[in-house]
């Protein structure tokens, strides 16, 4: 098989196993706040079928893929109800900050077991681990932008002065159409800031040595 085709298959994999986890964990933390909204919709769930958005999960991050750029990419927000939650604007920040963390945690397990296994590994398995590496790093750096309605626009918004939440929230009110306009008019200025911090994050993960081996 083209090995073109076999990284594809390895990203989109990844991307369903992510996102899953991603979407789930902010569905369990809703639920663990208080809240069942997520809940009773089926969304605290290991199926992709219940989290995915045709573009946003598997267009858009394959594209992005495919171009070499960053692997960015999101999926249908999960429901919750910010009135129900303990804590307040802090539980919606830990809502929201649960999905990128899964991430985070995921490139770690990821990271960790090439740097134990680099040497014994075949290189396939290694380069598999890579990508799931680097799927996840994507996932969590593109959530935690601070746009609405990404993850880390919920987790400003807990700390955010009253005059910067009236403008996050006129800005979540034009839903996907604000959120494309965002992406497509300022993805070319931000995408070598995203792509300067993922490198540091799998450069912590991995380490400098393993990371120039992958590369």
């Amino acid at each position: 098989m083209d090995p073109g085709i076999i990284s594809i298959i390895v990203v989109i994999v990844s991307i369903l196993v992510s996102i899953t986890l991603h979407e789930a964990m902010h569905a369990y933390t809703s639920h663990w706040l208080g809240d069942d909204t997520a809940y009773l919709q089926g969304r605290v769930s290991l199926n992709p079928i219940r989290h995915i958005d045709p573009f946003l999960t598997i267009l858009m991050p394959l594209l992005l893929f495919m171009a070499g750029a960053p692997i960015l990419g999101a999926a249908k927000p999960v429901p919750f109800n910010p009135a129900r939650l303990r804590h307040d604007e802090y539980g919606a920040a830990m809502v929201a900050f649960a999905g990128p963390l899964t991430n985070l945690v995921l490139a770690g397990i990821a990271g960790l077991f090439i740097r134990l296994f680099a040497d014994t590994a075949s290189p396939i398995m290694v380069e598999i681990m890579a990508l799931f590496v680097f799927v996840n790093l994507g996932f969590f750096v593109f959530n935690m932008i601070p746009f609405p309605p990404l993850d880390g626009s919920r987790v400003l918004y807990a700390f955010a002065p009253d005059g910067l939440r009236r403008l996050m929230a006129a800005i979540e009110s034009f839903g996907l159409v604000g959120f494309l306009l965002f992406f497509f008019l300022l993805i070319g200025t931000i995408a070598p800031i995203l792509f300067a911090v993922i490198m540091w994050f799998a450069e912590f993960i991995l380490g400098s040595e393993v990371l120039s081996l992958i590369l």
